[in-house]
């Protein structure tokens, strides 16, 4: 038994066991001193493998939790995480960690590959629905839509106030407003020419005009040979300048 510990102490005091392991086994129990007066030398093996055994169960529960971590992170992998086994290595836990990382890193670039080619769909797909031949005409093009997507809002936001709309009225019920005061005020002109012109009947505005085409030519001549004859400027002068040669 004291061979046994003796080898033991010796592992725990060799240059490759952690300082931790070694120096959290100190204490009281390591001033234990036998009968004849000389130290034991194995007082804190106890504190040391008890430590041990708890990191061991502690590598196991980390172990399951790396499988579930694994399973959630790569469901395509098909391998048994052996939660049953009595011991584990460093070794199973760093492959897991491993093989989680490359995973991680693989649908990182992925990712960043898939996020390229979406990009470059929107673009071709913006070149297409605005005409732009060059990528360098897709900025401008963009600031342009932009504008006139502003210019655009605030006439149709101006039209609903006028027509006293909801702001929430679409372009179509806008439009047929407009369509409609149109047709209004259209029927309004067309009331007030026939009545102006005296007449309901179409054919009897033609023949209106037509009087007045015929008219008003030799009006006009003997108009402009009053004005020479009497010396006169103004259509108004002429009656004046008749009287007085009476």
């Amino acid at each position: 038994l004291l061979k046994v510990l003796s080898h033991i102490d010796s592992i725990l005091r060799s240059p490759r066991t952690p300082p931790l392991i070694f120096q959290s086994s100190k204490g009281p129990v390591q001033n234990c001193i036998k009968k004849n007066g000389q130290r034991c030398g194995f007082e804190h093996l106890p504190l040391t493998i008890e430590m041990w055994a708890d990191q061991l169960i502690a590598l196991k529960d980390l172990h399951r939790s790396l499988g579930k971590l694994s399973l959630e992170l790569l469901p395509g992998n098909t391998k048994d995480p052996q939660y049953n086994r009595e011991s584990f290595r460093v070794e199973d836990l760093q492959l897991i960690v491993d093989s989680i990382l490359e995973e991680l890193e693989h649908k990182k670039k992925n990712s960043q590959t898939q996020s390229l080619q979406t990009l470059s769909a929107i673009v071709s797909h913006f070149q297409k629905l605005f005409d732009v031949n060059s990528l360098s005409g897709v900025y401008p093009r963009m600031n342009e839509v932009y504008t006139k997507l502003g210019e655009m809002t605030n006439a149709m936001r101006n039209l609903q106030e006028l027509l006293e709309l909801d702001s929430s009225a679409p372009p179509t019920v806008v439009v047929d407003t407009v369509g409609k005061l149109c047709d209004i005020i259209n029927k309004n002109v067309t009331e007030q020419v026939q009545q102006l012109l005296g007449t309901q009947d179409i054919h009897s505005i033609i023949n209106k005009l037509e009087e007045h085409d015929c008219f008003f030519p030799p009006f006009q001549a003997l108009i402009q040979d009053l004005l020479c004859l009497l010396e006169v400027s103004k259509v108004d002068d002429i009656l004046p300048a008749v009287q007085n040669l009476k």
